[in-house]
């Protein structure tokens, strides 16, 4: 009998931990992970290239850039931090 007690408490608390364990895994992906906020990427531009304004579109960011050869929007996709697509002026 005593056995019995030690083998329930031990599984009560394995599905106490496994439970909290699953709260704390679905609350960091849905966004609330307790991150800074704060978010990075390189854009793999040409030497000499210059960020000139940003603006937030519907699927991600406009990033204006002026390269040497002159200057051109990136897309960037914030949630895998790349650029998706690029906008250059016509001749």
């Amino acid at each position: 009998m005593r056995a019995l007690k030690i083998l329930v408490v031990v599984m009560g608390v394995l599905i106490v931990g496994g439970t909290l364990a699953l709260v704390m895994i679905l609350v960091q992906r849905v966004g609330g992970g307790g991150g800074t906020g704060r978010w990075e990427t390189m854009l793999e531009q040409p030497e000499g290239t210059r960020i000139t304004g940003i603006a937030a579109t519907e699927s991600g960011l406009g990033v204006l850039v002026a390269r040497p050869d002159g200057e051109r929007v990136l897309l960037v996709e914030p949630k895998r931090g790349r650029v998706v697509g690029e906008i250059r002026p016509g001749h």
